[in-house]
């Protein structure tokens, strides 16, 4: 699964050489934010916890912007320790040096601030932001993106009569501090103390699993209406199923693509991944219903307990949500979610940013420069710790930037070394990136030779020479 997560993520970059410059198009229009990251202190499950908020909101603000606007962000860092915000699915056309992650930018040092300035450009969708240092996922610091259509390029759907954003995420209730010392120490994360939705735990759906006192998620609703929910999976491991009791989901749109419009009962959904649901009101109001985000692909009675549940709640509800929640598809059967991976399709025929159709890309006729066969293996000691790799290589972040090594010409900051395929020598701690053809295809190949679901967040960048 081509997602994002910082806990089994193994970093590596891909370095292609070449030139490219790209500049914001006069009259696009500019928006400007400003953001404090902090510490706040909730209750997510009940008891008081520290996480991360912006401009005191936990989770952050929704982005609410237009394809080709020019976004700029200033964000200050009350931190006790450096941040970083990348902004997940946002393609940089202004230029790269915005994405937020080690091999672009320098982290911002508590106390100081760092203005983020790029372009959404040619863009449309659903995404969200978070912080991709030291383990702060797992405390919060993540908010949703929002790419409305330009007034002239028409959505492949009716508009609907309103718009949802709902994060889901697995939840620890120790500090991320504390989490990152025991997977520095090698001690697996386990199970999670919870599932949240929007920085919330469940409704009491049962008595003897959920303790009273916790505040869960509401969303009202009109009887009659279409709303469209975008779903995030902001967690850091676990890959959760998603489902409205009693509704139907109506995929439209996944990062940034429209998609062939299908009903869903229910849907998987990885940690990084996100998808926008047209879901309509056409149930009874005899009571609320809930909204359900379980665990997926695990094996534990450990983890039976764990729901994230919120309240559908229509405005003529005559009564609470009761009784057993929806069940979700067998756990054990991972064809079901490989087959309903595979039942998505591109909408090809759909105008997305521009007023031209996408159209289609004739695959067969692609000359593939390159293949990397990418594979990942159960933790492995190196140098004392126990770390995981790929093709052998764990990830190790250079104090330069990559780009800043690249612009100023900084040698042995990292190695164009990076195999195409499961090297016969012990693992090692090594910054080692890709070295892509300029203008080719490449195509990588994922093998997961671990027990759990795997996540990637991939980040392409290009060295701009017209630049340096």
């Amino acid at each position: 699964m081509v997602s994002g997560s910082p806990y089994f993520q193994v970093s590596f970059f891909i370095f292609v050489l070449g030139c490219s410059v790209c500049g914001s198009l006069v009259g696009d229009p500019y928006v400007f934010y400003d953001w404090t990251v902090s510490y706040l202190t909730t209750s997510p499950l009940g008891d008081e916890q520290q996480v991360i908020g912006i401009n005191g909101q936990f989770p952050g603000p929704i982005l609410n912007i237009t394809t080709n606007w020019n976004v700029v962000v200033n964000v200050k860092n009350d931190l006790d320790e450096p941040l970083l915000l990348t902004w997940n699915g946002i393609q940089h056309r202004k230029n790269s040096w915005q994405d937020g992650v080690s091999g672009t930018n320098c982290p911002i040092p508590a106390g100081w601030n760092w203005t983020y300035e790029f372009q959404v450009k040619d863009q449309i969708g659903s995404f969200f932001y978070f912080p991709s240092l030291n383990f702060q996922r797992a405390a919060g610091g993540y908010g949703g993106i929002i790419i409305n259509n330009r007034d002239v390029i028409p959505l492949p759907f009716g508009m609907p009569d309103g718009d949802i954003t709902i994060f889901i995420s697995d939840w620890y209730t120790k500090s991320h501090k504390g989490l990152r010392k025991d997977v520095e120490n090698g001690v697996d994360l386990g199970v999670p103390d919870g599932i949240l939705i929007n920085g919330l735990g469940p409704y009491r759906y049962d008595q003897a699993l959920v303790k009273d006192g916790i505040v869960y998620q509401i969303i009202n609703v009109e009887p009659g209406k279409t709303y469209r929910f975008r779903v995030h999976n902001v967690g850091i491991s676990t890959s959760l199923n998603f489902r409205i009791q009693n509704h139907n989901l109506l995929l439209v749109e996944t990062e940034g693509s429209y998609t062939v419009q299908q009903n869903y009962s229910n849907m998987d959904i990885h940690v990084g991944q996100s998808y926008s649901f047209l879901v309509t009101m056409d149930q009874n109001a005899s009571s609320d219903y809930y909204i359900v985000a379980s665990p997926w692909f695990v094996n534990s009675s450990d983890w039976a307990k764990l729901n994230g549940v919120s309240i559908l709640h229509y405005s003529n509800s005559q009564g609470l949500a009761t009784g057993p929640l929806p069940d979700p598809p067998n756990v054990y059967d991972t064809y079901f979610s490989m087959n309903q991976a595979r039942s998505i399709r591109w909408n090809v025929s759909a105008g997305a940013a521009r007023p031209n159709p996408q159209g289609s890309f004739k695959y067969g006729d692609i000359t593939v420069t390159d293949v990397y066969v990418i594979l990942n293996r159960p933790a492995e000691l190196i140098d004392g710790k126990r770390r995981t790799t790929l093709n052998g290589i764990s990830y190790l972040p250079p104090s330069t930037p990559l780009k800043l090594a690249q612009q100023f010409k900084i040698l042995g900051v990292y190695k164009l070394d990076f195999p195409n395929k499961l090297m016969n020598r012990p693992p090692k701690l090594d910054t080692s990136l890709i070295n892509g053809t300029f203008k080719g295809f490449m195509e990588i190949i994922f093998q997961n030779n671990n027990t759990r679901v795997q996540s990637y967040h991939l980040e392409f960048w290009m060295a701009m020479h017209s630049l340096l």
